[in-house]
């Protein structure tokens, strides 16, 4: 079921958010960036801080009242920014994905925005075919990758943003 996420969701959506990214639970599914970045994806206060800014919705995908997967969804002027899709990597590859990434064209739709927008690490190109094959085209856009105390790169090779975009 995908029901819009709850502040007190929050600890259960950074264990899932860092479990399907980084680290090594991250390597049972094929979306993660262990090989490329080191650290966490997000922690408690950057969540906070997205559910308390009013233009952001966090759906949560759940089966027996557990969080399997989640989508952040950003309102802006005329698109729908989408980040960290997540899904648990022992379930990648059984369709939540693409059911979240439905949800998120309704959620679109439904604030009258003609577009969803992303960012993918350029290097993740196996991600990159995925969204293609839903729908998703890369802009041309460019913009590199930052580096913090969060996000550090141990990949050789320069890492940077590629924007994807598909009209709904």
């Amino acid at each position: 079921m995908i029901t819009k996420a709850l502040l007190e969701d929050i600890p259960a959506l950074v264990t899932l958010i860092n479990s399907a990214y980084r680290g090594e639970t991250s390597k049972q599914g094929w979306t993660t960036e262990a090989h490329l970045l080191e650290g966490k994806r997000t922690d408690e206060p950057e969540m906070t801080d997205i559910f308390l800014d009013p233009k952001n919705t966090i759906l949560k995908f759940t089966e027996n009242d557990k969080i399997i997967g989640s989508v952040l969804l950003v309102e802006k002027e005329k698109q729908l920014y989408l980040g960290m899709l997540t899904v648990s990597p022992e379930l990648q590859n059984s369709g939540i994905g693409k059911k979240l990434l439905a949800e998120a064209e309704n959620h679109a739709q439904s604030l009258g925005l003609s577009s969803i927008v992303m960012t993918v690490i350029s290097a993740r190109e196996e991600l990159i075919a995925w969204y293609k094959r839903h729908g998703y085209a890369d802009t041309g856009e460019r913009e590199a990758f930052p580096e913090s105390e969060i996000h550090v790169t141990i990949s050789d090779t320069p890492l940077e943003f590629i924007f994807m975009e598909k009209k709904v």
